[in-house]
């Protein structure tokens, strides 16, 4: 399944440069933790403060509710995520509490 998602960072180019250079090799242990998961490719995009990543998944084995959990539970994966929580801002939409919140598709090429 495909999944896309925003989330914002916090208006400060010093952070935005900081969040992007940690992205650009992921802690090993976090993309093995997706991977597990069934996350089968994720990307993230930048436009200003606002980002949208794509995520397609296996069907079979991915389940939102799963690997929170498991995120959870793993010591390395909540470093992470304390860590990404420093550049990261939610968005206007977003629920109390949630970082990355899913958008509405509204246009497909393929259907028409």
């Amino acid at each position: 399944m495909r999944y896309c998602l925003a989330l914002d960072l916090k208006d400060d180019p010093e952070l935005i440069a900081r969040y992007e250079q940690q992205h650009r090799r992921i802690w090993p242990e976090i993309a093995e933790h997706l991977r597990r998961h069934g996350v089968l490719s994720m990307e993230i995009y930048r436009l200003g403060t606002r980002l949208t990543m794509l995520m397609e998944t296996d069907d079979a084995t991915y389940d939102a509710a799963r690997m929170a959990a498991a995120s959870q539970g793993n010591l390395r994966v909540q470093e992470w995520e304390t860590l990404m929580w420093n550049f990261q801002a939610p968005t206007p939409w977003t629920p109390e509490g949630e970082k990355w919140t899913p958008m509405s598709k509204i246009f497909d090429l393929a259907q028409q």
